[in-house]
């Protein structure tokens, strides 16, 4: 089987929905930032699972802590305790209070969709009846569930499924004037992210958040921060706010938290999270042991290698090749999160799929951009190969 067709195994069509259109190439295995597909072939992946893997496939210690609670306990419900979940929810608040100063309580949940409907239905609390309305950006993503998805700022997503829920309105990311400007007495709440992901990997400068952070506060407004795919030392802070000296009244997370397993959470400060009453929310896999030990297990493992530290001087040094690499024409991001422009006019998703035929993985994030998010346990060997790769995309004139 060619490792380019997808293996149906005997079925007469793919036994997926088609919502990622039809896969292209079959992964059985990970090490690290390595991939191998079915025949064998080796791929870097510089995407980890869209900013998921950050401590590379197959990490010992993941593999350890999954092994053992999976010999241990699964699952038991949210009505009772155990103790992998609360010793991740302990260790996530310590996260939090160190980046914000503040204490508060974490809702675990599978996803960062997941998460931002819950923080989405704990603005309504804050707000009332009445004031319900959130604000969010042009250019945002928050997933794809149908709250979440009305808050994305992308038009285009919305089309297949009006009506959206009431109560959303985007303004431009980076203006604040704008957002001041769509501010009324219905609004409860402000959902950003401290960097713009599937919007074509853009950063929010250090003035805007502060902006925003002193407009919440003169308003009386919740600052949501979408941390999903710019938390866990993806962006070289442990989240991605803290460049900009911000505290969130609530902050998403997902993606990097459980290094490939199926994990997200909200986290409010605690005189916001406390509006929550029992009923309010919920699900069943709230609290999950199995989850609980990765989430745990990741916590640890970023701590004892200093993941932000090596986001940030690996990030650097991956920038600086690439700025100086022919082709490229801007650089973008923080940290381990970048996305490499490539000018007007340059098909980025032709570079990808070169690329990806060359033993490369990255997206095309948006028509000009390609999006890089390697393990932040990549080593600095395996970068300069994949600048290597690109620049010889690029010099080839692929996508010209």
């Amino acid at each position: 089987m060619s490792a380019h067709s997808f293996d149906t195994r005997g079925l007469d069509q793919c036994p997926f929905i088609p919502v990622f259109g039809a896969p292209s190439i079959m992964f059985e295995r990970g090490s690290g930032t390595e991939l191998f597909d079915v025949d064998g072939k080796r791929y870097l992946d510089f995407l980890s699972g869209i900013a998921v893997v950050s401590l590379g496939h197959a990490n010992p210690a993941i593999v350890s802590a999954v092994q053992k609670q999976a010999e241990t306990l699964m699952h038991v419900s949210g009505f009772f305790a155990n103790p992998t979940a609360t010793d991740a929810a302990v260790s996530l608040n310590a996260l939090l209070a160190d980046a914000t100063g503040l204490q508060g309580q974490v809702f675990f949940c599978n996803s960062g969709a997941e998460a931002n409907e819950a923080a989405l239905k704990l603005a309504r609390k804050f707000g009332g009846r009445g004031r319900h309305g959130v604000v969010s950006a042009l250019g945002s993503f928050h997933g794809r569930t149908l709250a979440a998805l009305a808050a994305t700022g992308q038009p285009a997503k919305h089309e297949p499924f009006w009506p959206m829920p009431d109560g959303f309105r985007h303004v431009p990311f980076g203006d604040l004037a704008s957002l001041e400007a769509s501010i009324d007495p219905s609004v409860a709440a402000v959902l950003l992210e401290s960097v713009q992901g599937e919007g074509g990997v853009v950063p929010a400068t250090s003035d805007y958040l502060q902006g925003v952070r002193q407009l919440c506060d003169e308003r009386g407004l919740l600052l949501i921060m979408d941390e999903v795919q710019t938390g866990f030392a993806r962006t070289g802070r442990w989240f991605g706010f803290e460049h900009a000296g911000v505290a969130p009244d609530v902050v998403t997370m997902a993606k990097g938290m459980g290094n490939g397993f199926p994990v997200g959470a909200m986290w409010a400060r605690r005189e916001v999270s406390t509006l929550f009453a029992p009923g309010d929310h919920g699900s069943t896999y709230s609290g999950n042991a199995m989850a609980g030990a990765v989430v745990t297990a990741v916590i640890a493992e970023m701590k004892r290698i200093d993941a932000p530290r090596l986001a940030r001087e690996k990030g650097e040094y991956l920038s600086a090749a690439l700025v100086k690499t022919p082709g490229v024409a801007e650089v973008r991001g923080h940290g381990l999160l970048r996305a490499v422009d490539l000018g007007a006019g340059r098909d980025a998703k032709a570079v990808y799929l070169e690329l990806l035929s060359r033993g490369l993985v990255t997206n095309a994030v948006n028509a000009t951009s390609l999006r890089l998010a390697p393990p932040i346990t990549t080593s600095y060997e395996q970068i300069d190969e994949a600048v290597q790769l690109i620049a010889a995309v690029l010099a080839e004139g692929v996508g010209s």
